[in-house]
């Protein structure tokens, strides 16, 4: 007999990224963006949270609720390698699998007191997009989850390269000062698509209310515009 697991929504991220296009690839990458935590009405419970705030870093079990296919294949093709080389669908972290769940580790800034809100977390590191559901939460243990020695596969050959960020001061003025940071390190990762870095098309995407666009040139990332979201 086939089991069957219902997952409950016990919070939701709020975050500065409202798109699936711009967001860090995987968690820690930009470790200056901020996001809360926030949880649903039924899970607000002062209880639940007894003892969080000794821990530094969590685990939180999330679902990727905008990848969206019928049924599942057993190879997909990952944004880093090109876009055009396959790989099994368990040695990667593409949100296209049997169970679109997502696992990240992020730091547990502080919790705080909202109103209408009750207690949220702040994070930071988070590669979430606004508003996705999480299904768990649970402490990272350095001592049992941290293994330095672990192998990293094909991954190895494609951690993240920065590239340097061309943002005229005019334009950066108009994103909040708080935000910038976080900002520009997700730029300097270069968003493309692995299939499309040889080309300088532009793109676009919203952050912090604001829709930012640029181009890639001759290995430079290169901020033309940045307007309010419609």
């Amino acid at each position: 007999m086939e089991e069957q697991l219902t997952l409950q929504v016990v919070a939701r991220i709020r975050s500065d990224f409202t798109s699936k296009f711009g967001i860090p690839r995987q968690s820690n990458l930009v470790p200056e963006q901020e996001a809360l935590v926030v949880f649903e009405p039924a899970y607000r419970d002062e209880n639940a949270l007894r003892g969080l705030e000794g821990y530094s870093h969590l685990w939180l079990i999330w679902g990727f609720s905008e990848a969206h296919q019928e049924g599942w294949s057993p190879m997909v093709k990952p944004p880093k390698l090109g876009g055009n080389k396959r790989m099994g669908v368990f040695a990667t972290r593409s949100p296209f699998r049997p169970n679109p769940l997502g696992l990240s580790s992020v730091r547990l800034m502080r919790l705080e007191k909202r109103p209408n809100l009750g207690t949220v977390l702040v994070v930071s590191g988070a590669d979430l997009m606004d508003g996705s559901p999480i299904y768990d939460i649970k402490p990272y243990l350095s001592f049992t989850d941290s293994h330095p020695e672990a192998r990293n596969g094909f991954a190895a050959d494609h951690v993240a390269e920065r590239l340097p960020v061309e943002f005229p001061a005019e334009l950066l003025d108009r994103i909040p000062e708080e935000k910038r940071p976080a900002l520009l390190s997700s730029l300097s990762l270069d968003p493309r698509p692995g299939y499309l870095t040889g080309r300088s098309d532009p793109y676009g995407f919203p952050y912090a209310g604001k829709d930012v666009r640029f181009c890639v040139e001759d290995g430079v990332v290169k901020v033309f515009d940045v307007v309010d979201e419609p």
